[in-house]
């Protein structure tokens, strides 16, 4: 059985002997050049050096982590997918029994469908911003035994939540019907708010993931945090009760444009006020730019910190 010496230093003679010898630029000269080949590995230079096409070669990986997320999410359920559905028509029947009936809120279709159709993109940016904070921490055995590129783990994550919207795309065309109110041609647009809607919530997972990896405070934060940001959407409320001299500060928020285009192409509702439409994605566009700066800045310390 032949023995591999475990010093890099002492190379085979290129003349054939088998004596060691230390290795120089003249033996390195000597060599053909199929031995002097060589891997380099370097970290990647510049911020917002995304790697795409890294990405894309790792697509198997990404396409099996996100498939394994959606079987872990309704795994041993007796309900399963059931969930995807039941939960947000509970919580559309609540917000309608206390915002319709006891607090009389005045909307331009029936409440059921006005809150289920808010509800929808929220859920979605709400579970996704969950789970894409804890995809680094989570995908820590992982990163540490091999190398790939880290952005596939909230990317992963990502695509989770859209097998459940899908499913209430589903529910919400009942409850049209079941209303008979029929979508304008506004609902050709709502792949654009959905893709929106899953830009936001990227934009905003990768900072916090990033930061709950030294901090993970930011974990235990973010239920929290979700809870107080719902009521500062246009969800249980429309946009109009909100005072005009306040509603540019509001659009701070991306997801109240993402909400409110939602509901206009699903509904075809008054059309949004697209002022506030643009300064929540011009936010949104920040977020996202400065967090992928932020992500491949730090990401190569991420597996020495877990």
């Amino acid at each position: 059985m032949d023995r591999v010496n475990a010093n890099p230093l002492l190379k085979p003679n290129c003349q054939g002997d088998t004596a060691n010898s230390p290795l120089t630029l003249e033996t390195i000269n000597q060599m053909s050049p199929t031995a002097k080949q060589s891997t380099i590995i370097e970290p990647p230079r510049g911020w917002l050096k995304l790697n795409l096409g890294e990405i894309w070669r790792y697509r198997d990986l990404l396409y099996l982590l996100a498939r394994r997320d959606i079987s872990t999410r309704f795994r041993q359920s007796v309900i399963g997918y059931g969930w995807a559905i039941l939960r947000p028509l509970l919580t559309a029947a609540i917000f309608t029994l206390v915002f319709s009936v006891f607090v009389k809120v005045e909307t331009e279709v029936p409440y059921p469908i006005f809150a289920f159709a808010g509800l929808m993109p929220w859920l979605y940016f709400a579970n996704s911003l969950t789970d894409v904070t804890s995809s680094i921490v989570g995908g820590g055995p992982l990163l540490t035994k091999v190398y790939f590129p880290r952005l596939v783990l909230p990317l992963a994550k990502i695509g989770v939540g859209l097998v459940e919207l899908a499913l209430q795309f589903l529910v919400l065309f009942g409850l049209l019907i079941y209303y008979s109110y029929a979508p304008g041609w506004q609902i050709l647009l709502v792949p654009v708010f959905v893709l929106v809607t899953v830009v936001t919530a990227l934009a905003f997972g990768i900072w916090l993931t990033a930061l709950n990896v030294k901090y993970r405070d930011v974990g235990m934060a973010v239920p929290f945090l979700i809870q107080i940001w719902m009521y500062l959407c246009p969800i249980v409320y429309p946009i109009t009760m909100v005072p005009e001299q306040f509603r540019t500060i509001y659009a701070i928020n991306p997801m109240v444009g993402v909400i409110e285009g939602f509901r206009w192409a699903l509904l075809g509702t008054q059309h949004p006020n697209w002022t506030m439409v643009g300064v929540s994605l011009a936010v949104m566009s920040v977020i996202l730019i400065t967090g992928v700066a932020y992500f491949r800045k730090v990401e190569t310390s991420f597996a020495d910190i877990i």
